[in-house]
């Protein structure tokens, strides 16, 4: 099985010296970036499952610098080659790397080990309170039905 359609990562790349590291985020020349909307900041504690919300509109592109997340998504669009398919990634500072997440597709994350996670998206849209482009499912919704317990103790 592929990933879904319109998913794309791309890898961050640390330049080490003697007094620390530099890493490009994001790029206007970057073949995941269309268009700037906002660009936002998430810490969640431990355990925290933050999950599921898509856009009908809103294409994001997450980066997780610290922590540690199982980022879940799920094809919500009918006419994907890959609706219904659920895909899981893993981020963390130490395998970097952006993730786009195309409209329609539903994503959410929970925060794995003993330290909170931070996330910093940017969107193609700016968050407009009076008209927000989000839509929720539930974190256990048996129509996608992913199991969140830690597989592997």
């Amino acid at each position: 099985m592929g990933k879904i359609n319109g998913v794309q990562q791309k890898s961050l790349i640390k330049h080490c010296d003697d007094r620390g590291y530099f890493m490009e985020l994001l790029r206007e020349d970057d073949a995941i970036f269309g268009r700037f909307g906002q660009a936002s900041l998430s810490m969640s504690f431990p355990g925290v499952i933050k999950a599921f919300h898509y856009h009908k509109l809103q294409d994001d592109i997450w980066y997780f610098p610290s922590g540690h997340a199982q980022v879940v998504l799920h094809d919500m669009r009918e006419d994907s080659g890959t609706f219904g398919q659920t895909d899981v990634y893993y981020m963390n500072a130490g395998n970097p790397y952006l993730l786009f997440i195309p409209r329609g597709v539903a994503h959410g994350y929970r925060v794995l080990g003993n330290e909170p996670a931070t996330i910093v998206y940017f969107t193609n849209m700016a968050y407009d309170p009076a008209q927000p482009d989000e839509y929720r499912i539930a974190y256990n919704d048996p129509s996608i039905g992913f199991d969140w317990t830690t597989k592997f103790k």
